[in-house]
């Protein structure tokens, strides 16, 4: 059997998701061999990697269940979890069968819960359950000997060695932009959900006759309805929308070639006023002009980098795009500034072999320690 020096753990996010790719790219580029145990199409995976099978069941309970079985099965010298109901049971695999524990935290978890519906009310069970899996996950993660966050507003706040590992663009999943289409169209990439925009998106499609545009990721459950009910009253604007489902990184960001604008229009929930989205980072890198909506820190880097504009509703984010349909010299040089500023700015290069000069080094000081024992 080959030998493995990373398993990743992600008993949630799946094969398509674009973290996990672009922690996994830079494992393999760094000559380290990786296996992945995650739900998903194998086709969706990182190139290079090794994937492992899992069981394919949606809901908590498979969540779990993955989260249980795979540090156990896992071969890797690192068992590095990216996964908050897999960080315990990652953590007493690794000190059983004396491997490196490594956690990566993507997102502020117990502030995210408030923005899930099924959460929201904590006294009710799965609220509970939620509030103690964060809590749990976030302990864990703190004694992981590397721990690396998505962002520095994202918990532990103190570990054994803590790295902000933000989601820098990984170049091998881009498609520039280009020449713009001669239909004016905006992109999304992410979770499909109210809280993300999905709302205002739609409404600004109604509210902007002569755009198209494509959705991609995930439509969660509670918003699915609702979209069906919004197509059926709206059906000129429905035309325009194309909801791609979730797609590898690879596929996804294919969609940016001729397209106008990313849009970034996360609502001002707890976990989101804190946060730079990663789509804005990639807009930029492709040559997108973005509107976001007004979160502080997404604000400012639009503003400063001039890459964009600001929009609060969806009235405001259909004002801007038929503007720009009739003149689009002001959005191409918001275009240009944003390939400006993530080439001056944006080094995933840098970032990512932070990582792995953690990585490599704890495994070479656990190397040493084995041969000094035998």
């Amino acid at each position: 059997m080959q030998k493995v020096d990373i398993s990743i753990i992600s008993s949630g996010a799946s094969l398509a998701d674009a973290r996990l790719h672009r922690i996994v790219n830079a494992l393999i580029r760094a000559g380290l061999t990786v296996e992945i145990f995650a739900p998903g199409a194998a086709a969706d995976a990182p190139a290079g990697a090794m994937i492992r099978a899992v069981h394919q069941g949606k809901g908590f309970k498979w969540r779990i269940h993955r989260a249980f079985y795979s540090p156990w099965r896992a071969e890797g010298r690192v068992l590095y979890c990216l996964a908050p109901e897999a960080q315990l049971f990652t953590w007493k695999a690794a000190l059983l069968k004396r491997r490196i524990y490594c956690a990566d935290i993507y997102e502020d978890y117990q502030s995210l819960l408030k923005d899930r519906a099924w959460a929201k009310k904590l006294f009710t069970l799965p609220g509970k359950v939620g509030s103690v899996i964060t809590k749990v996950s976030t302990f864990y993660a703190s004694k992981a000997s590397l721990t690396t966050v998505a962002d520095t507003q994202v918990p532990p706040f103190t570990a054994k060695d803590r790295l902000v590992l933000r989601n820098v663009p990984d170049a091998a999943h881009l498609s520039m932009s280009g020449k713009l289409a001669k239909k004016p169209r905006a992109i999304y990439i992410g979770d499909v959900r109210e809280s993300r925009g999905l709302h205002t998106m739609l409404q600004a499609a109604v509210l902007a006759p002569n755009w198209h545009f494509d959705i991609v990721g995930p439509i969660s459950d509670a918003d699915a309805t609702w979209i069906h009910l919004w197509s059926i009253s709206n059906e000129s604007a429905a035309s325009r929308v194309t909801f791609h489902g979730r797609l590898s990184p690879h596929q996804s960001w294919k969609l940016a070639k001729g397209a106008w604008v990313g849009l970034s229009l996360l609502e001002p929930t707890p976990a989101f006023i804190a946060a730079v989205p990663s789509k804005i980072y990639e807009y930029m890198s492709v040559g997108l002009a973005t509107i976001t909506t007004p979160l502080p820190r997404s604000a400012a880097l639009v503003s400063s980098s001039k890459s964009g504009a600001i929009a609060d509703g969806p009235t405001s984010v259909a004002k801007l795009l038929n503007s720009w349909e009739v003149k689009p010299a002001p959005l191409e040089k918001m275009r240009t500034n944003g390939l400006t500023w993530s080439a001056k700015n944006l080094d995933a290069e840098a970032e990512y072999g932070a990582m792995i000069a953690r990585i490599q080094g704890l495994i070479l000081r656990s190397t040493r320690t084995a041969r000094s024992k035998g």
